[in-house]
């Protein structure tokens, strides 16, 4: 957007000045005294004297005009710049047989634990409800049971991101349902490392406690102190007995209520290790609001740089000002003189 606008408006106030000087102009510069009007012609209003007012005008339009220079009529350019500085955002998520329970369904769909992870996941990646989505920070996933994977490194490519979180399912396999969560935090951290981000964090989601793997989560949290990682981990679903959904042979699928545990400690201590938070998300709506609560404490640092460049227009008044004024006068002194 441009503007007209004064470097010095003040001096518009002179502008007043026109009227004193019009009528100044117009009175006569001296008088000649009869003792009778009749020893003189026959007074005829001729176009010289109907537009003797003229020169006096253009006298008084002049200096308007010069006033208008000395102002310093602009139009300023505004320009802006804007830098965005992206977060790089590991996110962790349990895969174990417990995400299948069904505690963080909604009253209108029933689903899983991942599947509502999953869901929380695509509007924290895109943006949608409440939240407005991460366009300018690289985001990758870890998934874990028994073993720790990089399901998607670092990427600024959301949308196939969100495809594979979509893809994530359940582990089904004996030997792999555990919970290694110093696995998975460690490879997240490992990840976040070859980041060139100033700002790098993990979101560590899991419903179990740590009984696999070879690091411990304290010596992951320590690495991710260490460099300057931090974590933010939530414990989701309910705790003492969940129901799951499991396949029969007469009914296609039943519910079961199975016990289940998160180990709250050790979640605590990760995220106090590395200056995170903890937060307990034990339905649908609370695990929604964690995810929005982590998108308001981790925002893209946004910088604008803003300058402007003006193109002066005195030019134009100021010729019109020694225009107006050579013709007022020439106008005085030649085709309107006057006589005294």
């Amino acid at each position: 957007m441009s503007a007209l606008e004064f470097r010095e408006p003040l001096l518009l106030l002179l502008a007043l000045l026109a009227v004193p000087v019009f009528l100044l102009a117009r009175r006569p510069s001296g008088r000649v005294l009869f003792s009778s009007f009749e020893a003189l012609p026959a007074l005829r209003g001729g176009w010289r004297a109907r537009l003797a007012w003229l020169p006096d005008a253009a006298l008084a339009l002049a200096l308007l005009a010069l006033v208008l220079a000395l102002a310093g009529p602009r139009i300023g350019e505004r320009f802006s710049r804007i830098q965005r500085e992206g977060i790089a955002i590991m996110m962790v998520v349990d895969t174990s047989g417990s995400m299948s329970a069904l505690d963080l369904s909604t009253p209108q769909r029933e689903r899983t634990r991942l599947q509502a992870v999953q869901d929380v996941f695509e509007r924290f990646v895109l943006g949608g409800g409440d939240l407005p989505g991460r366009p300018d920070d690289a985001v990758g996933l870890v998934s874990f049971a028994g073993y720790a994977d990089t399901a998607a490194p670092l990427t600024l490519d959301h949308e196939n991101l969100v495809a594979v979180a979509r893809n994530l399912a359940i582990t089904t396999l004996r030997e792999e349902n555990f919970t290694a969560i110093g696995d998975a935090l460690g490879l997240a951290v490992e990840r976040l490392r070859e980041s060139p981000a100033q700002s790098r964090i993990a979101v560590l989601l899991t419903d179990g406690v740590n009984n696999a793997g070879v690091e411990t989560p304290g010596a992951a949290a320590e690495l991710a102190r260490s460099l300057g990682v931090k974590v933010y981990t939530i414990g989701a679903g309910s705790t003492g007995i969940a129901h799951m959904r499991v396949p029969d042979a007469r009914r296609g699928s039943t519910l079961r209520a199975v016990a289940v545990e998160i180990d709250e400690e050790t979640l605590r201590d990760i995220a106090e290790r590395t200056g995170g938070l903890y937060f307990r998300a034990s339905n649908a709506d609370a695990l929604a609001d964690v995810y929005a609560e982590i998108d308001r404490l981790e925002r893209t640092k946004i910088t604008e740089d803003r300058s402007r460049q003006y193109e002066e227009l005195f030019v134009a008044p100021l010729l019109a000002a020694l225009l107006l004024a050579a013709l007022g006068w020439l106008g005085r002194s030649a085709v309107f003189a006057r006589v005294p």
